[in-house]
């Protein structure tokens, strides 16, 4: 690590060390949303400009690096760029914000994302062991990278093993789960039908919930049956109707079987989790992070902590596939550090967020805030290693996708979360969802939809 900072200093200062001509402070301003399970986006950035400010008072050089952090109260990341957007739109960007990914392709269209693709081959002691996958998220439609990673996780389906005893299932049966869903010979039909049993076999209320508003969760079942929502060519947003008349499809089925109550999307947060914890259902489907709340003593059930004792009740799995011998689906949602092209600091910004994304600070952020490694490095640490939950998620990376980098995609899932809604509360069919998505879609984007009548590739 030494040798790390030493060959990084003479980059920094070298390119600071001309203009030394008085005292300065160096102000980085830095933008995130607030989030109390993740101080660690702004320490990071913090502890890395101490690192460069005790580099330039070895060399004697007399300025002084000063972060600056707006932490915003945003409803969310999507409003938090909207927030940021209008600051660069008045020339008050910040040096380096924190970007839900989907949002990098709008940023670097209009100027205001360093291209990092230099960055990253010139620094490979920051870079080169960032799992490739994640550099997919940070790729604009040019091809570039206009984001560095700054963390990861995994979406999942829990299972209640205890619910699969009562029903009578050996334990053959409920420790192959993974490895069947790994191989594509479980699929989301099979699952729906695990979950009847369970449900009639008086086990659970509820034999699969999900989340009951607008988010990503659910689109790894979309992507298990073949959707795609972006044309990689042309950028544009797509509405594969045949994919997606099989994806509502499901959804159908397992409100009208009794697997997912139809009021599923009518539910309270609190009430879904709370059905889970509280062994009410068989299966809920989330994210890593919502480990934190199985294993508290939030909605009145206690279970156990330890890895262990928690694997002999909870199992994990990405989504099935949808057909025996296909491929199982994860999502995964990162957010970047971005740096503001425009800025006077470019570089220096630039240093900083190599800094912090070395797998110290990373492995920091992850343990407090339940997210996954960006590193192989990381998953060999030793805190990291210590947390078994995080330990366990990281290898469901293998199958992550991502939603679309495209600023437009949080209004399009709108609508494809209202069909959905109306297909399980019985308002429509499956088929009669895809017709009103694809109206919905036509009219609110036009031309910058592309509605596919036929099986895309």
């Amino acid at each position: 690590m030494t040798k790390t900072f030493a060959l990084f200093a003479t980059v920094a200062l070298s390119a600071l060390v001309a203009g030394m001509a008085q005292a300065e402070d160096i102000k980085i301003k830095l933008s995130t949303l607030v989030d109390k399970t993740a101080p660690a986006r702004v320490t990071n950035i913090e502890a890395a400009a101490a690192i460069i400010n005790d580099q330039f008072k070895a060399a004697g050089i007399d300025k002084h690096i000063v972060v600056e952090t707006n932490v915003s109260a945003a409803k969310g990341w999507d409003d938090l760029a909207l927030e940021d957007m209008k600051a660069f739109s008045v020339g008050q960007g910040p040096d380096i914000y924190v970007l839900p990914h989907e949002w990098i392709g709008k940023f670097a269209e209009d100027g205001n994302a360093l291209p990092m693709d230099s960055k990253i081959a010139a620094n490979p002691w920051a870079y080169a062991d960032i799992l490739p996958v994640l550099w997919t998220a940070a790729k604009a439609k040019d091809g570039k990278i206009y984001g560095i990673p700054q963390d990861a996780e995994i979406r999942m389906f829990f299972y209640n093993k205890d619910m699969l005893r009562k029903i009578g299932k050996d334990e053959a049966f409920i420790e192959s789960l993974p490895a069947k869903v790994e191989a594509g010979e479980f699929t989301l039909d099979d699952l729906t039908a695990l979950s009847k049993q369970v449900v009639d076999g008086k086990a659970a209320q509820y034999g699969m919930l999900h989340r009951p508003n607008v988010g990503i969760d659910y689109l790894m079942v979309f992507q298990s049956y073949g959707v795609k929502f972006m044309d990689d060519k042309t950028g544009k947003l797509m509405f594969p109707k045949a994919e997606m008349l099989k994806a509502l499809g499901w959804y159908e089925r397992n409100a009208r079987q009794g697997v997912t109550p139809a009021d599923n999307t009518a539910m309270s947060w609190d009430a879904i989790q709370g059905a889970f914890k509280q062994e009410k259902a068989f299966i809920f489907h989330q994210g890593v992070w919502a480990v934190a709340w199985q294993l508290g003593d939030k909605n009145g059930a206690t279970w156990p902590t330890d890895k262990d004792g928690y694997f002999h009740k909870i199992g994990w799995i990405p989504a099935p596939a949808a057909e025996k011998g296909g491929k199982p689906a994860n999502l995964s949602h990162p957010l970047l550090y971005t740096v503001n092209a425009k800025s006077k600091n470019a570089d220096l910004a630039a240093d900083l967020v190599a800094l912090a994304t070395l797998p110290y600070f990373n492995t920091e952020h992850d343990v407090a805030s339940y997210h996954t490694a960006i590193s192989n490095a990381q998953t060999a640490m030793p805190k990291y290693k210590e947390n078994w939950v995080l330990s366990a998620a990281s290898p469901m990376m293998a199958h992550a996708q991502f939603v679309p980098n495209h600023t437009q995609f949080g209004s399009y899932n709108k609508v494809l979360f209202s069909g959905l809604q109306a297909v399980e509360t019985g308002k429509m069919t499956a088929a009669q969802a895809v017709d009103f998505i694809a109206d919905e879609l036509g009219l609110q984007f036009g031309a910058d939809v592309e509605i596919r009548e036929a099986v895309s590739n």
